[in-house]
């Protein structure tokens, strides 16, 4: 019985057939894939931008996710988020500055490393970082279908975006609930008269500027990259 074949996204065309012949040779490439994006994902996420309304900065995480997803497809690019989440959770400094590093800075890129870490549960952002493997395998799942290469892909980036934000802010309105009532300092942070208000103040309206520009640039680069391999190979563009 023959095997279906895996539909194709970008990083496959990178990869010579020859070398994933084997089920252990693909298996390898695939892990390599995976590792090598999470830390992509690792090093967006020390590109970060400190707001004064919010303990979320603004980073470049959804970029790094966006371009995972579209560029490895739904599992891999799922996989490389779960992977980075994980990391992230067991101690390593893979997340985003945090509130601390950045008290004294407005801006920071990549070093000197400045990464977060810790339990999701634990931090404001944690939605967010749930929603990036969603996003990741959902933009991939789109990619798959041909999304990345047509003028589809902003509407990928932004289907993905948009569960990055329900995850985020459903998990940031339990915390600011959790913690305003014993923290004036919450309580200052969110303003509004009400918990909806509060969470789109401090989750929402801060970051919808810098993510449009960052799904911009995700759907700019994947059938950008499309259009360079074509060109290279000899391909038609489509």
């Amino acid at each position: 019985m023959q095997a279906t074949a895996r539909p194709r996204v970008l990083a496959d065309v990178f990869i010579p057939a020859a070398a994933v012949q084997s089920r252990a040779n693909r298996l390898a490439i695939d892990a390599a894939l995976v590792i090598g994006f999470a830390f992509v994902i690792a090093i967006c996420a020390q590109l970060a931008f400190k707001l004064p309304t919010t303990t979320v900065p603004i980073t470049g995480q959804t970029f790094g996710i966006l371009v995972s997803g579209g560029a490895l497809g739904s599992k891999r690019g799922g996989a490389a988020a779960l992977l980075y989440m994980l990391v992230g959770m067991v101690g390593l400094p893979v997340f985003a500055p945090t509130g601390n590093f950045m008290a004294e800075k407005s801006a920071h890129f990549v070093f000197p490393w400045l990464g977060g870490s810790g339990l999701l549960w634990n931090m404001s952002s944690g939605g967010y970082i749930v929603g990036f493997v969603v996003a990741a395998f959902i933009v991939g799942w789109l990619a798959e279908k041909g999304w990345d290469r047509q003028s589809k892909g902003v509407l990928a980036m932004l289907i993905g975006s948009v569960a990055v934000y329900v995850f985020g802010l459903a998990w940031l309105a339990v915390y600011i609930q959790t913690h305003a009532p014993v923290n004036a300092f919450f309580e200052g942070l969110y303003p509004g008269s009400s918990l909806l208000v509060k969470t789109l103040n401090g989750g929402l309206f801060p970051f919808v500027g810098g993510d449009a520009l960052k799904l911009v640039l995700a759907s700019l680069a994947l059938p950008g990259a499309w259009a360079l391999v074509s060109k290279i190979k000899g391909e038609p563009k489509g």
